[in-house]
């Protein structure tokens, strides 16, 4: 796969829209019925002509949390149906209870409602689970028997996959496929009432042990597993696969466009088949839902990988799903991303099927952008020195004023309190500057941003060596927006805010998890390109009007980058911040 990095300006591709507008324009939706609610043929056909033009559907399986990759499908399948007056659906793909359960239900859907969509439409939900389904896809697997197209098989997993074939060799027809319609549907009862041990049968759909496809040579489409569900507790000890479910849930709810990732490309095959199968004995009716493929999110420097993901949490080398450092939307969420950030990034990295890696730094190059527009600046100082104004009289405070956002002048400006003690940053004062080197120093002179000009009298250390304080002298007629604020010329501008004042904050510094673009290539361990870097916790000095921030409040600390009050862990007047981005891309070589 190559590397891919679109300059800003380029267009994005998104075949799948032109495929959308292909069949707008040739009606090919035009007739199709809608009753309200999914259903077979019959039940559609009772219906009115569907209000939506498409009908897509975001299909997760609820046995995690949703990651960045997520957020691609995300807003192709709700973007087309919002951009072409249609509907999307969210269906949560729950035909594997061991994994499921309501916790991820409920994440799920508060990262899509975060992103800004819903699933509703007028009077219709459209909040879908496959295991409502059940039901019809046991009476379509008694069909496909009845039609001679399945077969219960009681051939052992290691039997069925030596006998599977390989890419250059067919596989060879089971022993059992030739049972009668009758011992079948015998059988397949029998499984359905709990009278086989798991593992010990399954159902096939009966196709092609030669096919050169190997997802054609006779797939598994039901297996005994004695497992609580979720939604229909204990009522079914059998259970669709996957590969059976997916394309009947697309038909009973007249998905016109169903749209999967490129692994799923191999099974097209087999979702045509089905369907066709299924039509052609009157449960399901034309037009059918067709597949389409697209490549799925490769990004440097994270892993999307659900067993990766679990592994970090379940390891403790994360604190939980919704850690900052996590490619997780309830990670990105916490750590201040934004459903805007997210939106320009698809936008940016388009829709095709050629396998590429996009970079981080695009993803993180969207998130500055968008903050940059949206998010009000604020003073923080990180790295606290004291500074004091010698000359300043003892037990005066005046107010200086900063704009909230310098593009947006309607948004107004804040007090900031200046005294006579100050924090400003450690890196702003050098004993020994360096050539190039424009804030203070000893005998030398900075402005104050937003108030005076100053000049370095001198300093104190600790016992170690360390500066500890910095001494100076203010020019009283030198003050920002004065006239005679022009009257000092100096190179430096640094940042400060009034130590009786400031608000004394947990700052958590989050970078990227990984140090690695691609964490675990060739044979490593992923868990050895951890970034030992990528959190540490300081308390930095604000301007006091951060403590009135809210939770997923975000803000710009001025020179630094932007932060976010945590919606986790803040309280009322208490917040706490974590980094979102830093101002420029502190990852370039």
């Amino acid at each position: 796969m190559s590397v891919e990095k679109k300059p800003e300006n380029a267009p994005a591709s998104n075949f799948i829209r032109a495929i959308v507008e292909h069949d707008l324009a040739d009606h090919k939706f035009a007739n199709k019925k809608w009753a309200g609610s999914p259903g077979d043929a019959a039940h559609h056909k009772a219906g009115q002509v569907d209000h939506a033009k498409i009908r897509t559907r975001f299909p997760p399986e609820p046995n995690g949390y949703l990651h960045i990759g997520h957020a691609k499908s995300i807003f192709l399948n709700f973007g087309l149906a919002r951009d072409y007056e249609g509907v999307c659906h969210l269906r949560f793909d729950d035909t594997n209870p061991e994994k499921e359960s309501q916790e991820y239900v409920d994440s799920i859907s508060d990262a899509v409602h975060w992103l800004g969509f819903n699933w509703k439409n007028g009077n219709e939900e459209n909040l879908y689970f496959a295991s409502d389904y059940f039901d019809f896809m046991y009476r379509a697997a008694e069909c496909l028997i009845e039609n001679g197209h399945a077969y219960v098989d009681s051939q052992t997993a290691d039997e069925m996959r030596t006998n599977r074939g390989t890419l250059t060799e067919p596989g060879k027809d089971s022993p059992w496929r030739n049972r009668s319609v009758a011992e079948n549907l015998t059988l397949f009862r029998e499984m359905r009432d709990g009278k086989h041990p798991d593992g010990s049968l399954i159902l096939r759909a009966k196709i092609d042990m030669a096919s050169p496809n190997i997802n054609l040579r006779d797939p598994a489409i039901y297996r005994v597993r004695r497992a609580h569900h979720h939604n229909t507790g204990d009522k079914w000890c059998i259970y669709p696969m996957y590969t059976f479910a997916h394309p009947i849930e697309d038909a009973l709810e007249q998905i016109t466009h169903s749209i999967c990732t490129l692994e799923f490309e191999d099974q097209r095959p087999f979702y045509d088949w089905l369907l066709e199968r299924l039509a052609e004995a009157g449960l399901l009716a034309h037009p059918l839902p067709h597949q389409y493929e697209f490549a799925r999110l490769n990004l440097t420097y994270v892993v999307l990988s659900k067993r990766k993901l679990i592994q970090l949490v379940e390891e403790k080398h994360v604190s939980g799903w919704d850690d900052p450092r996590l490619p997780t939307l309830a990670g990105a969420r916490r750590r201040g991303y934004t459903a805007e950030g997210f939106k320009l990034f698809t936008d940016r990295i388009g829709v095709s099927k050629a396998d590429s890696w996009i970079e981080y730094t695009i993803l993180e190059d969207c998130m500055r952008e968008v903050l940059n527009q949206s998010a009000e600046r604020r003073i923080a100082v990180l790295d606290p020195i004291k500074l004091v104004i010698d000359n300043y009289p003892e037990g005066q405070t005046e107010d200086c004023f900063a704009p909230n956002h310098p593009l947006k002048p309607e948004l107004g400006k804040r007090v900031v309190p200046l005294s006579r003690e100050l924090w400003i940053e450690r890196e702003d004062f050098e004993v020994e500057p360096p050539k190039g080197f424009f804030r203070l120093t000893p005998g030398g002179m900075v402005r104050l941003r937003y108030g005076y000009v100053v000049q370095c009298t001198g300093f104190e250390k600790d016992a170690n060596g360390n500066v500890i304080t910095v001494h100076c002298d203010y020019l009283p007629d030198t003050k920002s927006g004065t006239p005679g604020s022009d009257s000092v010329k100096v190179k430096g501008n640094i940042h400060w805010v009034s130590a009786p004042h400031a608000y004394a904050a947990e700052i958590r510094m989050y970078d990227r998890l990984f140090k690695e673009a691609n964490p675990g290539s060739g044979d490593k361990d992923f868990l050895d390109d951890i970034n030992p870097n990528s959190a540490s916790v300081i308390t930095a000095q604000l301007e006091p009007s951060l403590k009135d921030a809210k939770p997923e409040d975000r803000f710009q600390f001025e020179r630094h980058g932007y932060f976010v009050a945590d919606k986790k862990d803040s309280v009322a007047g208490k917040p706490k911040f974590n980094r979102t981005v830093t101002l420029r891309d502190a990852w370039q070589k």
